[in-house]
């Protein structure tokens, strides 16, 4: 007996041992993509060059241990090759300038403004999360299970969820994934930023209006949309039942990430009133796919219950519920939630699902899409349910006590901190 626990001891130390330098092996915390239809890239002349075959990244490349402990999740979809324009930015719209940088923790991102102010963005598809990664990770030399938590998301998922959108009549930032060489244009931005592959989108800032509404008077974030509120209060109003709509469309594509940061509004004036239409941006999220024992782990509903894995069922609809959703969507009835519903599923019909997975080319398509389209319609199809509950949980919660994310610094009326609606002056 004693022998027996002794070799299961011994086996279990060997076992740990294994796991933690396998963990530890790749030391890589960043990488830009890899261009393949190119021998000499040292010498390359991009100007003679339209597009480019390239992979987004090999860092997270997999073997039957790697899967095992941090999941399968999109690897083989960073490697795969895909063709992609090169960005010259002296040549977009006529010739743009940078603005400023940009990003959040993971997406680096420059801010670029046409002659016209037309605002654009080019964000990072390349993923650089240093800033999540907690101290005690470091120390232990764990960075690499931060990093690898990237091959959960899918790199080209923005490109179909614009189409998806699309079906359904709702606004976004119409992403093309392009790679910017090195340019004069950049200039001290070529470091950081050159021979990279990136979204292109509209931003929400600006008055030029690139959108198909009239009478558009901005495009914001969502404090500005608080100091216009803060002016203007119920002259001011929100489209309640496109964000009904937009909402649960996150729901069905599987975008847990959705905080006040992750919106832009689009303000239309008439007279003295103004209407603002939900500009949802930011689709790294949508199609997440969490396997592994330790990213399951680590997503537990009771750890991390927003960070959910895109399956058939909703694992934990409460967690999908945020402080935004309370903000804006008060005092609206259950069968607008029901409605809007119904509207996506009359929509989003399968003819339009599958057209937006095409995309894709035939090798990502072959990759992941029938397994997403599968989970995606099974979502549509119960999407009243889904609704319905949304919105049960959605009333069960209080007010706001403290001001949204990204509105910390703000002087805002203390019924504005509540609710969108709570100011009545």
């Amino acid at each position: 007996m004693r022998r027996i626990i002794k070799i299961f001891t011994i086996t279990t130390i060997v076992l740990i041992v294994v796991i933690y330098f396998k963990l530890v092996s790749n030391k890589n915390t960043f990488e830009t993509c890899n261009i393949h239809n190119i021998e000499d890239i040292q010498n390359i002349d991009y100007t003679k060059n339209d597009s480019l075959t390239i992979s987004a990244s090999t860092l997270y490349e997999g073997d039957v241990l790697k899967n095992l402990l941090q999941g399968e999740n999109y690897r083989d979809a960073w490697t795969a090759k895909i063709d992609v324009t090169v960005l010259f930015l002296d040549t977009l719209y006529g010739g743009v300038s940078i603005v400023k940088e940009g990003g959040g923790k993971q997406t680096q991102s420059i801010r670029l403004k046409t002659v016209d102010n037309l605002y654009l963005t080019l964000r990072s598809v390349n993923k650089n999360p240093e800033k999540l990664i907690p101290d005690f990770a470091k120390t232990l030399r764990l960075e690499n299970i931060v990093v690898d938590g990237i091959s959960a998301q899918h790199p080209y998922a923005s490109i179909v969820v614009s189409k998806l959108s699309d079906a359904i009549n709702i606004l976004h930032t119409h992403p093309k994934i392009v790679f910017l060489p090195k340019q004069t244009t950049l200039d001290n931005y070529n470091e950081v930023y050159g021979d990279r592959l990136y979204a292109l989108e509209f931003e929400n800032k600006g008055v030029y209006n690139w959108t198909t509404l009239n009478n558009v008077f901005e495009i914001m974030d969502t404090e500005d949309l608080q100091k216009l509120k803060s002016k203007v209060s119920s002259r001011l109003r929100i489209d309640k039942n496109m964000l009904v709509r937009a909402r649960l469309f996150d729901l069905i594509i599987g975008d847990w990430d959705r905080h006040a940061k992750q919106w832009g509004w689009v303000v239309t004036k008439q007279d003295t009133t103004y209407k603002a239409y939900p500009l949802p941006m930011d689709r790294d999220n949508a199609f997440f796919k969490v396997g592994g024992l330790i990213p399951s782990l680590i997503s537990d509903e009771d750890i991390t219950p927003k960070m959910q894995s895109f399956d058939r069922k909703i694992n934990y609809l409460e967690g999908l519920v945020y402080d935004f959703d309370v903000y804006f969507l008060q005092n609206i009835s259950e069968e607008v939630f029901i409605r809007e519903a119904k509207y996506i599923q009359n929509r989003l019909t399968n003819q339009d699902i599958e057209k937006a997975f095409r995309k894709w080319n035939t090798e990502l398509y072959n990759l992941h899409a029938k397994e997403i389209i599968n989970k995606l319609k099974y979502r549509t199809d119960n999407l009243e349910t889904i609704a319905t509950k949304f919105k049960a949980i959605l009333d069960s919660r209080p007010l706001l006590q403290k001001p949204l994310k990204g509105s910390e610094d703000m002087l805002l009326d203390e019924a504005l901190i509540k609710c969108f609606d709570c100011i009545k002056k």
